[in-house]
């Protein structure tokens, strides 16, 4: 789907994150001179250094960043500045205590770390918006300045706050949403366990209580709240810098985290979007030993999914370069090819403007092991040879930047749901398997994914034309308008693919007193009889599905058709008290069709339904590949570009089994090639 965008790379790029605050004045020249000549031309600078313009209240200075962007400006190095609001100094918070961030019991969160501060607090407000104010009209004219960063990660560390600013802005969004104290209590249902508000001073942000037994309800609107607090937040210091940038200058932040709602951040806020990219805390030492071995770093590929969803030319602000972690986590090295492959994946992906994090490793502090390119010695490294053949390498494949990712599968999504899963462990258990599940079977069938959000003003008639194929998993909360944007798909001619639990819930977070899939049912031609967990010593279900016995996920419903052309496909088997009940069918809508499982998606589900929608390798008449690899093709206008990305030490075969032209070779090839160890290849399709 086509995302509105004010702001697109003209080429592909390489960066780095700089911190001329963290080392002698005398490396400052010699590091930017290493920076270009490995292909190093724009930098991150000044988000954690709120002090070096205001020392103290109200005292401003400017020489340090003078002096740092003179050099800039003569060495010709781009400079993307930071606003530094993710760390107020210590005389701000000592000052102001109202402007910590607090948990959930009230002790507020003490100076020392980051992020530590609330975006409702008025004080805060005040002198963020006085020091970006200072630091625009200073520096938005300088030369060197290309673009801007928004504070840095918004809601990473923390996603909840709990301060007393948060519980008087809570009550103004609440006013705002609802007017009166009566439809608040209906939305809450608040007349459960006697939680009925009779003045306005009793709402809260949700607070301790015995067992964690909030009202969900409550906290569904709290998640909508930190959201809407977020993104107001953010917009805040946008509009101030509007007031100062150059034409052609666009303003960012970095992510992705949750409890806020990217895609209307970056459409009606940002210029563009970027992420912070770091595939190496797959291997991390508490990583899930559970996990799929040969989908660790690739499962990266699910979180630039969701980048894409947001900005379809988006930008890395911070790619991993070395070993990862704190001095509180920790993760390996990159192997030799990897630094190579991660990057190709972002590119792959949507990514034109590459930064690493970080140019020189921090001899001090929480991040003292988080390496960068250059190491505590300052010696030239694997990675620093690895980064010239990656410029020699991004040179090779320019034409590739303002292509577009091809998927015609399609995973729907929106924030009411993802919301939600926070906030209800049923939803949660649910929505995680399925959604991994979807993303490891169309990867291991080489099938491109999107993920799509439903969201205001999207039509039918363009999602169908995007995709062929829409898996819907666990849409417990379904609002009339996104049930009729789906119904309407389907009556286009596009495939739905419901899984458990859909329209069990309206907007509220309230379940329904209909049989569910509730707004669906008609288009979904069944209804639930009953539905169950699979229990931890329980034996799995399987569905039978033409003869073959398929896992159906931790959860099940029984379904009932109730509409004539309704067909059941697959029913229960396995030792069960539903065994022989319906468990998969397919009703016609329209031109189109509607398939409804009752149960969670497995990778073994959505490889049969793969198949059984022609959209299993769906580009297997242009390329044969192992499943070790990724594929991503890649459009402009009418032409198109392959990415292939091997994710092993071990050389993988793949056949082109049509004319291609190798970017880095410009030699026209077909048939048998070797990927070696962590290799990627580019190619123009003839």
């Amino acid at each position: 789907m086509k995302q509105n965008q004010n702001y697109r790379w003209p080429k592909l790029e390489l960066g780095a994150c700089y911190y001329p605050e963290h080392w002698s004045e005398s490396l400052w020249e010699s590091d930017l001179d290493r920076m270009l000549q490995h292909g190093i031309t724009t930098i991150r600078v000044g988000e954690f250094a709120w002090s070096l313009t205001e020392p103290e209240e109200g005292v401003f200075t400017y020489d340090f960043w003078d002096r740092f962007l003179d050099l800039a400006e003569e060495k010709g190095m781009k400079v993307i500045f930071g606003t530094p609001t993710a760390t107020p100094p210590a005389w701000l918070t000592e000052k102001y205590p109202e402007v910590l961030n607090a948990r959930r019991d009230g002790v507020l969160y003490r100076h020392g770390t980051r992020r530590h501060y609330n975006y409702n607090s008025p004080k805060y407000r005040e002198l963020s918006s006085r020091i970006v104010e200072k630091l625009a009209q200073h520096y938005a004219q300088r030369p060197c300045i290309v673009g801007w960063q928004v504070d840095n990660e918004f809601n990473c560390e923390t996603q909840e706050f709990y301060s007393e600013s948060d519980n008087v802005a809570f009550r103004e969004f609440l006013r705002a949403k609802y007017g009166t104290l009566d439809v608040l209590n209906q939305a809450w249902g608040a007349v459960f366990w006697n939680q009925t508000y009779t003045d306005w001073e009793q709402v809260h942000v949700p607070r301790t209580t015995y067992g964690d037994g909030t009202n969900p309800n409550q906290k569904l609107d709290y998640i909508r709240f930190v959201s809407h607090s977020t993104l107001s937040f953010c917009e805040m210091q946008v509009k101030i810098l509007r007031k100062y940038c150059k034409p052609g200058d666009f303003i960012t932040t970095n992510g992705i985290f949750g409890s806020m709602d990217n895609h209307k951040l970056t459409r009606e806020i940002l210029d563009v979007y970027t992420y912070d990219s770091y595939p190496n805390f797959a291997y991390a030492m508490d990583a899930d030993p559970r996990g799929d071995k040969n989908l660790r770093d690739r499962k990266w590929s699910r979180n630039l999914m969701e980048v894409r969803s947001i900005c379809p030319h988006f930008g890395i602000m911070e790619q991993q370069a070395g070993t990862g972690g704190s001095a509180t986590m920790s993760a390996p090295a990159p192997k030799p090819g990897q630094m190579m492959l991660w990057v190709m994946q972002s590119v792959a992906h949507g990514a034109e403007y590459v930064s690493f994090f970080r140019w020189r490793t921090a001899t001090f502090g929480t991040e003292m092991y988080w390496h960068g390119l250059v190491d505590y010695d300052n010696r030239h490294n694997r990675k620093l040879a690895e980064l010239q053949r990656l410029n020699a390498r991004m040179q090779a494949i320019q034409e590739l930047a303002g292509t577009d990712y091809v998927a015609p599968v399609g995973m729907v999504k929106d924030y009411d749901n993802i919301f939600d899963t926070q906030t209800d462990a049923w939803h949660q258990a649910l929505t995680r398997q399925s959604e991994q599940e979807i993303f490891v079977g169309c990867q291991l069938a080489h099938t491109p994914l999107d993920a799509v959000y439903l969201q205001e003003g999207m039509e039918a008639k363009e999602l169908r034309e995007t995709y062929p194929v829409l898996f819907c998993p666990h849409q417990e909360i379904l609002s009339p308008e996104n049930a009729q944007l789906l119904e309407e798909y389907a009556r286009l001619g596009g495939t739905l693919i419901l899984g458990a639990r859909t329209g069990q819930k309206d907007v509220q977070g309230h379940c329904v007193m209909q049989p569910v899939p509730g707004l669906l049912t008609g288009a979904a031609g069944t209804q639930v009889v009953e539905c169950t967990f699979i229990g931890p010593g329980d034996d799995p279900v399987p569905m039978v599905w033409e003869g073959k016995e398929l896992p159906t996920g931790i959860f099940n419903e029984v379904l009932e058709p109730v509409a004539p052309e309704t067909k059941v496909l697959a029913r229960f088997g396995g030792d069960t008290w539903y065994a022989g009940e319906p468990a998969l069918t397919c009703t016609p809508v329209g031109n189109g069709r509607v398939f409804h499982l009752g149960g969670c998606f497995t990778r073994e589900t959505v490889e049969a339904l793969l198949k059984e929608l022609q959209v299993y390798e769906p580009f297997q008449d242009r390329v044969t590949v192992p499943a070790a690899c990724e594929i991503a093709l890649r459009r402009k206008g009418d032409q198109d570009y392959l990415v292939v990305l091997n994710y092993e030490r071990e050389p993988q075969e793949i056949v082109l089994n049509t004319a291609m032209v190798d970017l880095d070779t410009r030699c026209q090839v077909q048939g048998p090639v070797e990927l070696g160890s962590y290799e990627t290849k580019v190619y123009r399709i003839l």
